[in-house]
């Protein structure tokens, strides 16, 4: 499955700067342009789902470090009246 997101991702993306450029290529007034940046923004918008799966996956399964996160624990005992 992780390879077919992969196939995605590439694919959208390239979606995205081809019909991206059609877009700001063509004439103001016409209908290409509008159907160009709309499925430019399809594409950026599948290539962004597909990237943030493929980076929530490479984390889940060990290939990429987890990001660093705060213990944030402490502030609850503090909200409620609680010194450490």
């Amino acid at each position: 499955m992780t390879k077919l997101i992969a196939i995605l991702n590439v694919i959208a993306w390239s979606g995205f700067w081809a019909f991206g450029y059609l877009a700001l290529s063509a004439d103001g007034s016409s209908g290409q342009m509008t159907t160009a940046a709309i499925l430019a923004a399809l594409g950026g918008a599948i290539g962004i789902w597909a990237y943030f799966q493929l980076v929530r996956h490479a984390e889940t399964t060990g290939y990429a470090k987890k990001p660093n996160r705060a213990d944030r624990s402490h502030l609850e005992d503090e909200f409620q009246g609680e010194n450490v």
